[in-house]
């Protein structure tokens, strides 16, 4: 499966048509219907719609669809209506100027003040009854599907880009690995000697300026601190077992975003972990190193599905 971001934009438009509702023989009522969705990162599914009242019984449908597309991701989705006539102007039905006329006689009965319907009001409000007159439904389901599908696929885009740059950090993450390798028996050469030496300075005290006591306490200080600094290859091999499992995570694709996100904190954990058990300036550069290159996986991991 392919490794999907979370971020994405896709959009597409739809045209519809209703007969009128008074069956006179008068040009069809048409309509364009809008949709564009775009998603950013988030750590659930989280759907936002943006519709007009004539869309807004199909947000149910459409959730339902989306869910079974996305995964993770912050959603919005938005629908615009567009109503149309021939001559780009709504025709308004007889029907409809008497309705509108007995309104505004009845509006002004009890509101004197109130102003009288302009011509721009009276084309507004047929455009809105030509378009309660369309059925979106069969329209705004068909484009819904196209457009998450676009959706979908600019996701596996941007996945597949990010995808790639992991790997490509996962590479030089490895070959740091390999660096730092050869330094650990030199690091614990290093720590023997001078353990060694610091005991041979403490048995060699005489003339009673430290008690036996006092030097052995100081040889056992010595020997756990150098038993400390000798477990840095552990850290370097649970280092190289979490990338070895990115590169499966990022091979198998899918919703990984979760378990990446968590190999990314034990990466972390190992890496501060080698920097401080380090005794040498070859190993704290490595060090610093790993740290840059798993900071920016961490800010590219936040984006992955």
């Amino acid at each position: 499966m392919p490794v999907y971001s979370m971020t994405g934009y896709a959009s597409g438009q739809a045209g519809v048509g209703a007969s009128s509702a008074e069956g006179e023989a008068r040009a069809q009522a048409t309509g364009r219907l809008g949709l564009e969705i775009r998603s950013v990162n988030s750590r659930f599914l989280d759907l936002g719609f943006k519709f007009p009242e004539e869309l807004r019984p199909y947000e149910a449908a459409l959730r339902e669809l989306l869910g079974d597309k996305l995964k993770r991701g912050k959603v919005e989705v938005r629908g615009t209506v567009e109503s149309s006539a021939p001559g780009g102007l709504a025709d308004p039905s007889p029907r409809l100027l008497q309705r509108l006329n007995a309104l505004q006689d009845s509006v002004r009965a009890w509101l004197p003040g109130a102003r009288e319907l302009s011509v721009a009001d009276v084309l507004r409000l047929a455009g809105s009854e030509s378009a309660a007159g369309n059925d979106w439904g069969p329209v705004l389901t068909s484009l819904a599907v196209q457009v998450a599908d676009d959706l979908v696929a600019a996701r596996a885009r941007e996945g597949e880009r990010l995808a790639g740059m992991l790997a490509d950090r996962v590479f030089q993450l490895r070959r740091l690995a390999e660096q730092a390798a050869p330094l650990v028996p030199q690091l614990v050469e290093q720590q023997r000697n001078r353990f060694l030496e610091r005991w041979q300075d403490a048995m060699g005290l005489t003339g009673g300026a430290a008690a036996p006591e006092s030097a052995q306490e100081r040889a056992l200080s010595e020997a756990t601190a150098f038993a400390i600094r000798i477990d840095v290859a552990e850290e370097l091999n649970r280092l190289v077992a979490h990338l070895d499992e990115i590169d499966r995570l990022i091979k198998k694709g899918g919703e990984i975003g979760k378990r990446l996100d968590f190999l990314i904190q034990e990466l972390h954990r190992e890496a501060n972990t080698l920097g401080s058990k380090s005794a040498t300036l070859e190993m704290s550069r490595i060090g610093v190193d790993m740290k840059v290159l798993i900071e920016q996986m961490r800010e590219q991991v936040q984006n992955i599905e």
